[in-house]
């Protein structure tokens, strides 16, 4: 009998060990806390991209048809267009990992699913009003949701590595 407890004693050790060693995934808590920050990078690079290279300089008329330096402009563009979009659809993720984000968010994931052409659309120069707008708008929708909820979004400006990445 008191061998087949040591054997019993000696398998829970090794059974403790092999848990110990395996990779366990996050508890609710901690995808809950790294869901708002995760939400708040994304955001933050979503809108620090859109700002930097299409509303500036669409604003200036670095998209107008005989402008210097116009078709890089237009495929920065294109590149932020399409990084934002990414960055946004990951923090419409992240935002559901938290669930005050998520109410927040969640009437918004039809605007930024309208996004997901306007990269290339920028990059060949048909962008117009209403689609740096709509840009606008949907960061402007994320922004103030992430800060209903208690994430405010600071811009911050992706490098150019970033965007091709």
């Amino acid at each position: 009998m008191a061998a087949f407890a040591e054997a019993d004693a000696a398998a829970s050790a090794e059974d403790a060990e092999a848990a110990a060693a395996t990779p366990s995934a996050s508890s609710a808590e901690e995808r809950q806390k790294f869901a708002k920050t995760r939400f708040v990078a994304n955001a933050g690079l979503a809108a620090g991209a859109t700002y930097q290279w299409i509303i500036k300089p669409y604003r200036a008329g670095k998209f107008k048809k005989g402008t210097k330096g116009r078709t890089f402009a237009l495929v920065k563009a294109g590149l932020a267009g399409a990084f934002a979009y990414n960055r946004l659809k990951a923090a419409s993720e992240n935002a559901k990992g938290d669930p005050l984000l998520s109410k927040a968010v969640g009437p918004l994931t039809a605007g930024i699913d309208s996004l997901k052409g306007l990269g290339s659309k920028l990059r060949k120069g048909q962008a117009g009003d209403g689609d740096i707008g709509a840009f606008e708008n949907v960061i402007n929708g994320v922004k103030d949701a992430g800060k209903s909820a208690g994430a405010p979004v600071v811009d911050k400006v992706p490098s150019a590595g970033q965007l091709t990445g």
